[in-house]
This record gives C-alpha cells, structure tokens and sequence, in this order.
C-alpha cells in the first residue's frame, strides 16, 4: 500500500490554450481539483509555492479553504521557501489551517529553489546574518518554526494585558497538537537529508537531486532515503518517519493522454546545473499504458523506498483532464503494483 496525492505547481497563463488564465483560476481549480480528487481515493493534494511568478505563492488561504471543503484527504506544500519566512507569523497561519482541516495539514518546506528575481527574500525583509549564506538562513528560520511549533510558552506576558493571560510563559496561538510532527523537509542532497532526520522532520524528495555519484536518478533518491532513514534511528526518534516522491506519471488510456504525454515514453534523467555551483540530476517523466506503466514504475527504486508518492499534475489542462490522470492511475495502475 502507498500514499497518493498529486502535486500542483499552480501555474497560469493569459493565453486562449490555458486552462488557467489568471491567479483565481488557479487556485479555484486548485480546490475543485481536491475535492475531485479526494472523491476519487487519492491520499493527498500538495502545492508548490513560487515567490513573483504566476502560481501560487501564499499557501495558508488555498489551504484552509481546501480544509474547508473536504473531510479526508491530506494538504500540504512541497514545498515552502523557508528564507522568506517569518517562522512565528507562518506558525499562526499553520496552525490556524491546520485546525480547519481538522489536523490534516502536512507542510513541505525547504531552503527553495532557483528564483525569478534576484535575492527576492531580502524585498520581504529578510537578510542572512554576518558569515550567513541565504540557506542558511533558511535553515535557521526553519528551526525557529520547529521551536515555536512544540507548543511550550516562550514570550513573557504582559503586566496590565488586554485580555486575561494564562499562567507561565506564552506561545504562538492557534497552537495546533500534533503539527510539529507533520512537518517535512524538501531536500535535494544527502546532506540535508540527513540534517532534516535529526531535527525529526519527514523527508519529500523531488523531481531533482544534486548528482553527487553520477549514478541514475532514482538510485541517487533511494540512497538519499537509506541515509535518511539511518540518520533518523540514530537519532532515537520514537515515530516512525514519512518519505515521499514526486514524479509525472501519465497512463496512456485515451487519444487526450496519447497527445499530450505520448512522446514521454521515451523520457530519461538529464543533468543540468540549477546556479553556478550545483550540478542536479532531473528524473525523467514515466508513460505508457499501464500494463508498460506499471513494469517501468516497478524499476524506480526510490518509489519503492517511499510511503508517499506525489504525482506532478499540468494544472494548465484544468480540473477535468487532471482528475482523469489521479483516476487513471488509481484505478489502473496502482493496482498492478499491489498500492492499492
């Protein structure tokens, strides 16, 4: 048995072929396709956040209203730029979307990823301290919100207060039980996967990864998982960790699927740098139908390594079409592979 969600980078366009034509668009459809696809059994709808660009970039509101509209399914990011972030004022809104969907939030963040604009985190304020990278920052914002998320008092109370206090110090409110373990991190090396098993954070790995071996994408992922996964019981934690996968996955069940996602049957990793001094290694996209499907998705080690597998969705195709790629795989393909 695995999870499955499908993930949504939110992307718009002003175009007659789009689907989502403007930001509303986007993110209404962002929770139509929820609940289509908590009604078709899917496990869980996970959003990207990108910062000045069209797609989603505030994630709380699309979440609670999410929350609000279904009962079962699991929300979430994959993931939030920690180094824009103020991690008490995104400890409030966690928590407040967290109890809206009766506890079902599960936050992705990370350090981010390549930008639109230069240094965008210093225009919401933010800037690394001395001998400070930007993700380092990041890390240390992120631990900041892993602090205030444990629930324990830390502000010191007024004397003449507004309202009356309870006793002790005082912490972030909504103050959501639970949160502080549903709480992942996005990572792309070894390295911080291991950083992210000490602090007890679940593990998502994406579509990419630093190459560090040269070796095929899926077997870089699964090793970055058995390292994780090591870091984690060597830290004693006492629950059992989350690792989840991204991937584009099409079964080819109709002429739409074979237009649009036929060519992907002949897709493979390709190696690229993301900034000057990173080489990453892309996983290539799987289709076929899903007899072919379900061979190939057998070979892909980090899958099989995973509990939780996000399917990267076109949103730009709308509601629809996106819903018939979650059913198609839960209904045709997961079954050949024993997830269902």
């Amino acid at each position: 048995m695995k999870n499955i969600g499908f993930l949504s980078f939110g992307h718009w366009t002003d175009h007659p072929q789009s689907g989502t034509r403007n930001a509303s668009d986007a993110l209404l459809q962002a929770i139509d396709l929820s609940v289509a696809a908590e009604e078709l059994g899917a496990d869980g709808a996970y959003f990207r956040v990108h910062h000045f660009a069209q797609q989603y970039a505030s994630p709380f509101p699309l979440l609670a209203a999410i929350g609000a509209r279904t009962s079962r399914i699991e929300i979430g990011t994959g993931v939030i730029d920690m180094r824009y972030e103020n991690p008490l004022y995104m400890a409030e809104n966690a928590g407040s979307a967290d109890l809206i969907s009766n506890r079902r939030l599960q936050l992705g963040i990370s350090r981010g990823s390549p930008e639109q604009v230069i240094d965008g985190w210093r225009h919401f304020g933010f800037e690394p301290r001395d001998g400070e990278s930007d993700a380092d920052m990041g890390r240390r914002h992120t631990e900041r919100l892993l602090e205030v998320l444990s629930g324990e008092g830390f502000a010191q109370p007024s004397p003449k207060p507004m309202f009356p206090n309870p006793p002790g110090l005082l912490r972030i409110e909504p103050y959501s039980e639970g949160l502080r373990e549903r709480i992942w991190w996005g990572s792309g090396s070894n390295s911080t996967a291991v950083w992210a098993a000490k602090l007890g954070m679940n593990l998502q790995s994406s579509t990419l990864k630093d190459d560090e071996s040269g070796k095929p994408f899926h077997v870089q992922q699964a090793e970055q998982i058995e390292l994780y996964r090591q870091a984690w019981k060597e830290a004693g934690h006492q629950r059992e960790p989350r690792v989840s996968v991204s991937r584009s996955i099409f079964a080819l069940t109709d002429e739409r699927d074979w237009q649009y996602f036929g060519r992907d049957r002949y897709s493979s990793d390709q190696v690229g740098n993301i900034d000057a001094k990173t080489r990453a290694v892309f996983g290539k996209s799987y289709a076929g139908e899903p007899d072919e499907l379900a061979k190939k998705l057998a070979e892909d080690e980090a899958i099989a390594a995973a509990d939780t597998l996000l399917l990267t969705v076109p949103n730009q195709l709308g509601v629809d079409y996106n819903a018939h790629v979650i059913e198609s795989i839960l209904k045709h393909v997961a079954p050949l592979l024993g997830w269902r």
